[in-house]
C-alpha cells in the first residue's frame, strides 16, 4: 500500500477513519468481563517474590494508586474498544503521573512524558484515554465535584486536540525540534498561582542534582562511597538488609567484573561515542537494589554510583524492561528487546532525552535499559494542587503528549483531521473517563478485598521496613 504524501490526502486518511471509528464511540470502556485479580497475578509474574506485596500495598493506598499501578486492566479494557486505526510508539501509561520535568543535555528543564516502560506501537487513542481517566481517578480522589472533573478532562483534550492541528502545520524538522520548556508554560499559564508553582517547580530542579543525592543516599569509608541500605526501598543484593535471595547476588558490587561487567560494556555501545568517552571518566563505587514507583515494584531495578576523578557523582539507574501491556493487547511491534524497546520509544516520543539513555542483557535472560538517576526531575504534587492548578495541569499535560504524538508518528496531519475542530471527540471522552472511573473503583474495591480475604498479601513500605528495625 502506498502511504498518501500530500497534505490532501493525509487529511481525508484522518476523515475517512471517522468511518472506522466514529468519535462518539470512544465513550465506551471496552471490555470488562474480566478477573482483575487474575490479570494483576499474571502480571506479577516473574517479579521478586518478596516484593509483590509491596507492590500491592501500594496500589492499596488509593483507587489512584491503584490505577497506577494496573495498567494491565486498561489495556485490556481498551482492546475491546475501536480505534482510528492510525497507530505509532505510544507511551503505554500516560497517566497524570508519569508527566514531569527533566534537563535536557542541554541543561534546559523541559515538562514532557517521563515514563516508557509501557512504550510499544498502538493506538493514539489508548495515550489520551489513559490521561482522560487519571484525571477522573485523580479529581475524585481530591474530592473534586463532576462538573470541576469534567473540567479536567475537557481541558486536557481539547488542548490535544488544538495543539495537534498547530503541529499538522510544522515541517518535520520543526516537529523534530519542539520542546516545551518552563519558560514556555510560565508563559502560558493562565494564572498567578499557576506562574508561581512554576517558579517555584524551577527552583526545587535546580536542587535535584547528582550531588545532593550523594550526600543523602551514600556515605564515604576509606575513599570509596558506599550507599547506605534502606529497606525496603533501597538495598545491597546480597546484603544482609537484601530481600532478593541467594540466586540473585549477580547484582552485588563485586560481581561487577563478571556478568554485570559484559552488561555495562553491552550498554555502552548503545550510547554515542561522546558518551562512551564521558563514561570512561567515573569510577563504579557501589550497587545498590532501588525499589521505585508503583507498577514497577518487583522488577530489577538497580542504582549504580560512580565518582569521578574530582569525586564528583554519576547516578545511574539500571531498570528492567519486561514485556508492555500494549504489546500483549494490540500485538503490532514485535521488537526482540524490551530494553530497546523502550529506549527507543522514549527517544521517539520525548522532545529530549536522557545522554545516558541506553540498554543491555544482563544474567537469567532479563533485559534492562539505562538512565540517569536524578537529573533535576521533579514531577507534580497532584494532591497538593488546587482545582485551578490542576486545570492547569491537565492543560500541559493535553500540550504536552500532543507534541509527542506528532514527532513520533509523524501523523498530526491525519489525527488533527479525525478530531475535526467540534467538542464531539472531547464529549465522548469525557463520558469515557468518568465511566471508566467507576470500572476502576469496583476493580478496587475487589483488589482491596482480596487483599483482606488474604488472596493476595499486600504489605506498606512502613510494614516492610519494620522487618529490619532492631
Amino acid at each position: 500500500m502506498v502511504e498518501p504524501q500530500t497534505l490532501a490526502e493525509r487529511k481525508t486518511v484522518g476523515r475517512q477513519a471517522r468511518r472506522r471509528a466514529k468519535r462518539s464511540q470512544h465513550a465506551q470502556i471496552g471490555n470488562t468481563a474480566r478477573d482483575p485479580i487474575e490479570l494483576l497475578k499474571a502480571n506479577s509474574a516473574g517479579r521478586v517474590e518478596a516484593l509483590i506485596p509491596l507492590r500491592y500495598g501500594r496500589m492499596a493506598v488509593s483507587p489512584f494508586t491503584f490505577f497506577r499501578g494496573s495498567a494491565i486492566l486498561q489495556a485490556h479494557d481498551l482492546a475491546g474498544t475501536v480505534d482510528s486505526g492510525i497507530v505509532f510508539p505510544i507511551c503505554g501509561d500516560a497517566h497524570l503521573m508519569n508527566f514531569g520535568g527533566f534537563a535536557t543535555p542541554e541543561r534546559q528543564l523541559v515538562f514532557d512524558l517521563n515514563d516508557f516502560d509501557e512504550a510499544a506501537t498502538g493506538p493514539w487513542e489508548w495515550d489520551v484515554k489513559r490521561l482522560a481517566a487519571s484525571l477522573a481517578i485523580a479529581g475524585q480522589h481530591a474530592g473534586a465535584k463532576k462538573g470541576t472533573i469534567s473540567d479536567f478532562i475537557h481541558t486536557a483534550v481539547l488542548e490535544y486536540a488544538a495543539r495537534m492541528r498547530e503541529y499538522s502545520s510544522f515541517s518535520a524538522l520543526e516537529m523534530w525540534h519542539e520542546i516545551l520548556s518552563f519558560e514556555r508554560l510560565r508563559d502560558s499559564a493562565a494564572t498567578d498561582e499557576g506562574r508561581k508553582l512554576i517558579d517555584k517547580t524551577i527552583a526545587k530542579a535546580g536542587t535535584r542534582t547528582h550531588d545532593s543525592v550523594l550526600s543523602k543516599m551514600a556515605v564515604q569509608r576509606d575513599g570509596a562511597w558506599t550507599i547506605q541500605d534502606a529497606p525496603p526501598a533501597l538495598f545491597h543484593p546480597a546484603g544482609p538488609a537484601s530481600l532478593l535471595g541467594p540466586a540473585s547476588n549477580w547484582t552485588d558490587t563485586h560481581a561487577w567484573r563478571g556478568k554485570l561487567a559484559k552488561a555495562f560494556e553491552a550498554y555502552t555501545e548503545t550510547l554515542s561515542a561522546d558518551q562512551r568517552t564521558l563514561l570512561r571518566h567515573y569510577t563504579l563505587n557501589d550497587i545498590a537494589f532501588k525499589v521505585v514507583g508503583v507498577g514497577s515494584v518487583g522488577t530489577f531495578c538497580l542504582v549504580m554510583l560512580f565518582i569521578d576523578g574530582h569525586g564528583k557523582p554519576l547516578f545511574l539507574q539500571v531498570k528492567e524492561a519486561r514485556n508492555s501491556v500494549i504489546a500483549d493487547y494490540y500485538p503490532a511491534s514485535g521488537e526482540k528487546h524490551q530494553g530497546e524497546r523502550v529506549v527507543v520509544g522514549q527517544r521517539l516520543l520525548q522532545g529530549a532525552s536522557d545522554a545516558f539513555l541506553g540498554w543491555t542483557s544482563g544474567p537469567a535472560g532479563r533485559n534492562f535499559y539505562f538512565r540517569q538517576l536524578r537529573d533535576m526531575k521533579v514531577s507534580a504534587e497532584i494532591e497538593r494542587m488546587s482545582n485551578t492548578l490542576l486545570l492547569g495541569y491537565s492543560r500541559f499535560c493535553g500540550w504536552a503528549m500532543a507534541r509527542a504524538h506528532a514527532k513520533a508518528g509523524g501523523k498530526a496531519v491525519e489525527i488533527s483531521a479525525y478530531l475535526g475542530r467540534g467538542e464531539g471527540f472531547s464529549d465522548a471522552l469525557n463520558k469515557y473517563a468518568l465511566a471508566y472511573a467507576d470500572q476502576n473503583e469496583a476493580d478496587y474495591t475487589a483488589f482491596i478485598r482480596a487483599c483482606r480475604s488474604g488472596k493476595l498479601e499486600a504489605r506498606s513500605d512502613e510494614d516492610m521496613a519494620a522487618d529490619f528495625r532492631i
